[in-house]
C-alpha cells in the first residue's frame, strides 16, 4: 500500500528515486548531475522527515528497506504524473525532456543510430540518449525510458511488444576467401577455419548462442563480447563470423558463406508500465514501428526467399 508522503522538497525524492534505480550513491549522482554529497544530503534529509530508513548499506550499494520499498511505489507514480504533466504542458511546443533509449550494440549502432536523426528532427526540444552497448540498462528500474531486447521480459512491472524478426548469416572477407577453400557444407567449419564469436561466459543474452545452430559443437576461437569487434575480426580476414545481416550485408569487404545457415531472431520494444504513455514512449514507439516496417528488407534480407532456418 502507497506510503503517505510528507511536504517536503521534490529534489530529495528525486534523490531517493535516483538511488533506488541505481543501487549507488554515485551513480544516482552522475544520473541527476550533482555530487554525490548533495544526493547524500538529500536523502537524509528525507529519511528525516519520515523518520524511518530507506536504504541499508551494502557491499555493493544501497537495498531499498522495507519503508524504502512502500516509498518507492508511491514516488514513481508521483514521477509518472509529473511528467505527464510536464509534457502536456508543452504539447504545442513539440516533445521535451530527456528520452533514454537503451539498444543492443548491433541494433543501436547499425541500425537505430543511422535513423534517429529523423525523429531527433522531428522533436528538436527533446534530449535523446543513446545507449547501444554489450548489455541492457533496465526499464524495472528506471535506468532507461525504452529498452530493444532480444527477449520478451518474463518479470517485472514491464509492457512489451515485438518490434520485428531480424537475420543472422555467416560471413568472411574475401581476404580469408582468397586463403583457403570456402566451406561448402557446415561440417567444413571443424577443418582448417577459425570462428569468430563471443567469450562463452559474458555472452549477455541466450538468443546469441548461436553457433551449435550451424553446426553441432563449434567453438569459437577468436571472441569478444563486442558485436562491432567481431565485424571487424571478420571483416579483417581473422575468421567466420555470424553476424547480423543488417550490418554484413552493407560492408563490401564480407562475402555471405553458407547460405544455408539462416538463424532468426527477434527484437523487442520494453518500457516500464508507468511510463508507458508519456508523449515521448508512445511517439518514439510509432516511430519506430514505421521505421523498422521500412527497413524490413534490410532486417530481413531474403525473407521470402525459400531456404531452411536454423533458427
Amino acid at each position: 500500500m502507497p506510503m503517505t508522503i510528507p511536504s517536503t522538497d521534490w529534489s530529495d525524492y528525486q534523490a531517493f528515486l535516483a538511488i533506488a534505480r541505481t543501487g549507488q550513491l554515485a551513480k544516482a549522482a552522475r544520473l541527476l548531475g550533482v555530487d554525490p554529497t548533495t544526493t547524500g544530503r538529500r536523502l537524509r534529509r528525507l529519511e528525516a522527515a519520515l523518520s524511518t530508513t530507506l536504504f541499508e548499506q551494502t557491499r555493493s550499494g544501497q537495498e531499498l528497506t522495507e519503508a524504502g520499498e512502500t516509498l518507492l511505489q508511491s514516488v514513481e507514480q508521483m514521477a509518472a504524473a509529473a511528467g505527464q504533466i510536464s509534457e502536456r504542458a508543452v504539447a504545442g511546443d513539440g516533445l521535451t525532456g530527456t528520452l533514454r533509449i537503451s539498444a543492443s550494440e548491433g541494433f543501436g549502432c547499425w541500425f537505430l543510430a543511422r535513423h534517429l536523426t529523423d525523429f531527433q528532427a522531428r522533436h528538436p526540444h527533446l534530449a535523446i540518449d543513446l545507449v547501444a552497448s554489450s548489455g541492457f540498462l533496465s526499464p524495472s528500474r528506471r535506468e532507461a525510458d525504452v529498452a530493444i531486447m532480444l527477449s520478451r521480459p518474463r518479470k517485472g512491472p514491464l509492457v512489451a511488444h515485438k518490434l520485428s524478426d531480424y537475420t543472422l548469416g555467416l560471413y568472411a572477407s574475401r581476404d580469408y576467401l582468397a586463403a583457403r577453400p570456402a566451406p561448402e557444407v557446415p561440417a567444413d567449419l571443424d577443418e582448417g577455419h577459425a570462428l569468430v564469436g563471443y567469450i562463452p561466459d559474458l555472452v549477455y543474452a541466450p538468443e546469441l548462442r548461436y553457433l551449435d545452430e550451424i553446426h553441432a559443437g563449434l567453438q569459437a576461437t577468436i571472441r569478444s563480447p563486442s558485436i562491432t569487434a567481431q565485424h571487424s575480426l571478420v571483416a579483417s580476414g581473422a575468421g567466420l563470423g555470424v553476424l547480423p545481416c543488417f550490418m554484413a550485408e552493407s560492408d563490401p569487404r564480407l562475402v555471405r558463406v553458407l547460405a544455408e545457415c539462416r538463424i532468426t531472431r527477434s527484437f523487442w520494444f520494453v518500457t516500464h508500465q508507468d511510463i508507458r504513455k508519456l508523449p515521448r514512449v508512445t511517439q518514439f514507439r510509432q516511430w519506430l514501428d514505421e521505421t523498422v516496417q521500412l527497413g524490413e528488407d534490410v532486417l530481413m534480407p531474403g525473407r521470402r526467399a525459400p531456404m531452411d532456418s536454423a533458427a
